[in-house]
């Protein structure tokens, strides 16, 4: 590829960048690569300071008292608007509604139909113009008018279950290819502000699984990336001791064991009438625990697979509603396919497999889906 430069004559528009695009620009290098971006501001500060400091007067980041930088939390919201946005862009728009149930109550979706007023109604959702008009045609017309209870009339609303979501997040050596992990982090911060801005009574926590699960914050989920693979033989066995653990552990492995166990002690604390674990993996399990140990295991063995089955089956007897996500991108993995289908089957759960770019639709219907309850009042 070729360019010609020439001095600029003035006969088109110029305008410089804004921060809110620069910034953009920036978060999608944090969702591919994580807090290894940071570094780089120190190099933009130090080559171009005015756009480091446009974006620091914007409120999008900012350094702490060592002088190291770090997102804000109007850079996080940001990103995650961004994200919510885009996914909706996909002609999706109409067909994401709120959590809804054929069951009508106090909510907070109004609706066109009107109904007498009943004790315990919230007066927020009065009609005004059929109360009046009740009240008019009561009393014959005239002013000033007097309304009574009678005349008071609401707007309907539906009823809206809570949910308790769990994300386990897949963050093994080989989500680092193709842009998969970058792809499910981006749709994870679109769940976060969907739930911010629509589902404020839900639960979510995002949870990343490698050798290892952690429980990630908003800030630890944009600053995440996927463990590098740190060992290549083509046959590995290890016990890892929990309580004694060697000075070096490979963290690329995947434990969807200790994943969805992680999950159902979190769902077991949360209240909600409906629970829910959304898995997001590209590979079968390597990794799973017994006892106090960890065991690695590549290639995947029966083993591994039986016990995260029963781990799985375990979370659907206690009510966990389990929907899996099999990233398929270079080749189709029959032993993955395999793998989220038989979680399904023991589950009664759901199963798909997708490629990146088709994941967000999916995932996000499946989590709005995923309330089939009345909560009990």
């Amino acid at each position: 590829m070729q360019f010609e430069f020439s001095q600029w004559d003035g006969s088109e528009n110029f305008s410089p960048q804004s921060a809110d695009e620069l910034f953009d620009q920036l978060a999608e290098y944090f969702l591919d690569y994580g807090e290894e971006v940071l570094p780089s501001l120190e190099n933009w500060e130090e080559d171009h300071p005015d756009v480091v400091d446009m974006l620091i007067k914007r409120g999008y980041v900012e350094k702490d008292k060592d002088g190291q930088f770090r997102i804000t939390p109007k850079g996080l919201k940001r990103v995650e608007n961004k994200a919510l946005e885009q996914l909706f862009n996909i002609r999706n728009r109409d067909k994401m509604g709120r959590h809804e149930t054929e069951f009508r109550g106090a909510g907070q979706t109004v609706l066109d139909e009107s109904k007498p007023y009943e004790f315990g109604d919230p007066v927020s959702n009065l009609n005004m113009h059929e109360t009046l008009k009740n009240a008019l045609f009561r009393q014959g017309g005239g002013s000033p008018i007097n309304v009574a209870e009678d005349d008071l009339v609401i707007y309907d609303t539906e009823y809206q279950t809570s949910c308790a979501t769990v994300v386990l997040l897949d963050m093994s050596g080989s989500m680092l290819r193709y842009g998969k992990y970058a792809a499910a982090k981006r749709v994870a911060m679109a769940m976060q502000a969907l739930v911010r801005s629509r589902y404020q009574n839900d639960f979510l926590q995002m949870v990343g699984f490698y050798t290892y699960a952690t429980p990630l914050t908003e800030k630890q989920l944009l600053m995440s990336a996927p463990k590098p693979v740190s060992m290549y033989d083509s046959h590995v066995h290890l016990r890892i001791n929990l309580d004694r653990p060697p000075s070096f552990v490979p963290e690329h492995f995947t434990n969807i064991h200790a994943g969805l166990q992680f999950a159902r002690r979190i769902l077991k604390k949360q209240p909600a009438s409906n629970r829910q674990i959304i898995l997001i993996t590209d590979g079968e399990p390597t990794a799973h625990i017994e006892g106090r140990d960890i065991l690695l295991i590549y290639p995947p063995s029966e083993k591994t697979s039986r016990i995260t089955l029963s781990e799985a089956k375990r979370c659907a007897n206690e009510g966990i509603q389990i929907s899996s996500f099999a990233l398929i991108e270079d080749y189709f993995y029959y032993g993955l396919v395999n793998f989220v289908e038989q979680m399904a089957l023991v589950t009664k759960g759901i199963s798909a497999t997708c490629n990146a770019q088709d994941m967000g639709n999916m995932v996000v219907q499946s989590f709005v889906n995923g309330r089939k309850k009345r909560t009990k009042v």
